[in-house]
């Protein structure tokens, strides 16, 4: 062997392949296109690489390199490509789940002709060798983690995750709770943890003695190092013996400030949980810590105004959206809202957003089904959001026809509209499915102003929905159009016997994957694909199997509805009637008969007959001797012909007036040529604990309650179905009108059934 200092006689000489393998730093070569090519052993340790797994021609960016250094490592290739060196730190998740910070150096790789055809990379932990330059690094990383953390937990455990091991073997955050002092981070080198009961722990309240070194930290609000006296001041001794078992051997402790304010303290210490060439810190160590302090104070005051924030705008969103829907027959519902992220730098403002969905309980049992999208974000698409919905459930609650509620929304839309600056007015644009549900029938009438439609789940399969009409969103008229141009289509279709629907805003399916763009299409096979995977579960797992079936960020809130249809303790019976005297009876009896099937209670079922009779002797007294079409256009309700009036006038309300009573309409049927003409349905619904009674007839004239006198020997029909049903109401239809009410199956959910109450309807049926 060649002694120190002579040159090596080519027989001594070592090959470049082993001085690379024996080198105690790791080099990683990768091609013009970031694939790996080679790496040496201590590469191979560094780095984590799973034994057994072929990493040849997989991207730099898959040797675990964090999601937050992903883009600065695109930068060094693409740099070192243009034939730059490069050198700088970055994180890796190694194959063990450790986290590391590696110092590395990148050169270009020149071929024979002299142009760049790959990259040498050479890296090596950081930190632990207490070089400057590396613990300067070290505070520019944590200085841009901690820009772009928002939430209070991320950012503490973000702050802890970059200090240990590297910097520190313990970490802990305390901050203040008003007076109180609690522990919010507790993190230890190597996974240790400290016994049960001897550091203080995640959620307690932290005592330190007077004379404890960060109790002097937090009294002179500056930055304390110790290292000599460590243990004469700990807490208790049970900390103390865990503290000299593991061998705590130099602390830092940094008061966190912000505006002002002490938030807590961060404290550091070094033991011999992992190996390092210094055991204690020092002046430099000190500045560093606090200057990373302040930043971190910052972060934390930061991340506390956000959640302030945020607790204001959910509430305020929580507030402008159903919390629970009622029981309702035939169908069972999950929902749930996502507000979006923050983005742009815009905070919870741009959380709060216009996506809202209802289910709307309307008359004799059926449901108005509901989901829409308000463009835009922030308060003021809350607003629209919350006007529209309260204005849609009024209009549903009206029993208006589909088409015609989204008419009137979108007036409504434009009356919200607000300047935009420029002499103009901005008007909002708004999506919105309104769908009418009938479980007895299974029947399913919607308009639809530029949504997207639903999902329809069956036991075979999950498909979109296929809606036959499709109009223009709410707010949005053709260029020159005056409005006319606005027509908002109806239609109808029946649905599979326990189908579910499976109804969503489009946040759900615009989200942005990691590094990507978003990708609806594909988002929405995958949605399908998830669904159908829990096709067979409840509605609550398909809600939640859904909202997180497009993984990427929430750009946009999400607002998802799933209605599952079933027919269980549902049934009906109907009937035809001529509108004659005599029927009043007949019609009666069948109700009795149903109610009787059905199991209702006997006090019950005879006020429901009760009512029965008051609504069908207002039918045949008051139906038009003939039918009348009603068509709903864009340009209004069009009637085929005008409502009668009992007084020949031009009334179009119900006037219930009971002076020409049955006596004469009898004596008119007889007189009639041809009294088939006139006729009324009856329907009998029942649900799970309550019956609907509807009675459609042609008339189009709407009933109201009439205030009778005292000596007036009728004109309290209305007045008793409004005092003993649980709720009543008319509608309009196609070809007339129909008149229902609600009552409970049996006597502990009724209302207005005590004795005094009871007696005017006995009288009133002695009339």
């Amino acid at each position: 062997m060649t002694r120190w200092g002579e040159p090596f006689r080519e027989s001594d000489a070592l090959a470049t392949a082993e001085v690379v393998d024996q080198a105690q730093i790791a080099i990683v070569v990768i091609d013009r296109f970031s694939l790996l090519r080679y790496w040496n052993p201590y590469a191979r340790e560094l780095f984590g690489f799973v034994d057994g797994r072929d990493y040849v021609g997989m991207s730099l960016l898959d040797i675990g390199i964090h999601e937050s250094d992903r883009e600065h490592a695109s930068q060094l290739a693409r740099r070192v490509l243009r034939g730059e060196p490069w050198e700088g730190t970055f994180a890796v998740l190694k194959g063990d789940a450790t986290w590391i910070h590696v110092r590395a150096q990148a050169v270009p790789m020149l071929d024979e002709a002299g142009e760049v055809d790959g990259i040498a990379l050479i890296a090596r932990e950081a930190l632990r060798s207490g070089r400057v330059e590396e613990q300067y690094g070290l505070l520019e990383r944590i200085g841009s983690r901690l820009a772009g953390s928002l939430e209070l937990d991320s950012t503490v455990k973000g702050v802890a995750g970059i200090l240990v091991p590297q910097f520190a073997d313990h970490c802990f955050i305390d901050l203040y709770d008003h007076e109180r002092l609690v522990r919010q981070v507790s993190v230890h080198a190597e996974g240790w943890e400290p016994p049960p009961r001897t550091w203080y722990e995640v959620g307690d309240e932290v005592r330190y003695p007077e004379r404890h070194f960060v109790t002097q930290s937090l009294r002179r609000l500056e930055t304390v190092v110790s290292s000599e006296h460590l243990y004469e001041s700990s807490p208790n001794d049970r900390s103390d013996r865990v503290s000299r078992q593991v061998g705590v051997t130099s602390a830092i402790a940094a008061p966190l400030r912000a505006r002002g304010e002490v938030l807590g303290v961060l404290t550091l210490a070094l033991s011999g949980l992992s190996p390092r060439q210094k055991s204690s810190y020092g002046g430099f160590d000190r500045d560093l810590v606090g200057a990373i302090a302040s930043r971190v104070a910052l972060a934390i005051d930061n991340a506390r105004l956000y959640e302030e924030e945020r607790g204001t705008a959910l509430a305020f969103q929580k507030s402008l959206l159903p919390s629970d829907f009622p029981t309702l027959d035939g169908l069972t519902l999950a929902h749930r809202y996502l507000p979006a992220g923050p983005i742009n730098g815009r905070g919870l403002q741009a959380q709060v957003g216009g996506d809202f969905y209802d289910a709307i309980p309307l008359s004799a049992g059926r449901v108005g089904l509901v989901i829409g999208d308000v463009e835009g974000r922030g308060p003021h698409a809350a607003a629209v959001m919350g006007q529209l919905r309260a204005a849609l459930r009024a209009f549903a609650q009206a029993d208006r026809e589909p088409a015609d509620i989204l008419r009137e929304l979108d007036e409504w839309v434009r009356r919200l509209g607000i300047p935009d600056g420029n002499g103009g007015v901005w008007i909002p644009s708004v999506s919105c499915l309104y769908m009418v549900y009938d479980a007895w029938s299974r029947e399913l009438s919607y308009a639809n102003a530029g949504h997207a439609p639903p999902l329809l789940v069956t036991s075979d399969s999950v498909e979109t929905l296929d809606l036959e009409v499709t109009d223009r969103m709410l707010g949005v008229r053709a260029k020159g159009g005056s409005g006319e141009d606005i027509v908002y289509h109806q239609a109808d279709l029946r649905l599979p016997i326990g189908a579910t629907l499976v109804m969503y805003t489009d946040g759900l399916v615009d989200r942005r994957p990691v590094g990507g763009e978003p990708d609806p299409e594909g988002a929405l096979v995958r949605l399908k694909e998830r669904v159908s995977e829990v096709a067979d579960k409840d509605v609550e797992q398909i809600a939640e199997a859904a909202v997180y079936s497009v993984p990427g960020e929430l750009e946009d809130d999400t607002a998802l509805l799933v209605v599952r249809t079933h027919s269980e303790e549902l049934a009906l019976r109907e009937g035809w009637f001529p509108s004659e005297a005599s029927t009043v009876g007949a019609a009666r009896h069948l109700a009795a008969d149903t109610f009787k099937e059905w199991g209702v209670d006997r006090d019950q079922a005879e006020l429901a007959c009760l009512l029965v009779s008051e609504i069908v002797t207002n039918v045949v007294i008051h139906a038009t001797p003939h039918p009348v079409h009603r068509e709903f256009t864009g340009a209004g309700v069009l009637d085929s012909e005008s409502p009668l009036s009992s007084n020949g006038g031009g009334a179009d309300e119900f006037d219930e007036d009971w002076s020409d009573l049955l006596e004469a309409v009898a004596e008119e049927d007889e007189s009639s040529e041809d009294p088939a003409e006139k006729e009324f349905l009856l329907r009998l619904r029942r649900g799970a604990n309550a019956i609907w009674v509807e009675v459609f007839d042609h008339d189009l004239r709407l009933p109201r309650i009439r205030s009778a006198a005292a000596d007036d020997e009728g004109g309290r029909g209305l007045y008793l179905v409004e005092q003993l049903a649980s709720r009543w109401g008319s509608r309009p239809t196609p070809d007339g009108k129909a008149v229902w009410f609600e009552m409970p199956m049996h006597a502990d959910g009724s209302e207005g059934t005590d004795g005094d109450t009871r007696e005017e309807p006995e009288r009133a049926a002695e009339r």
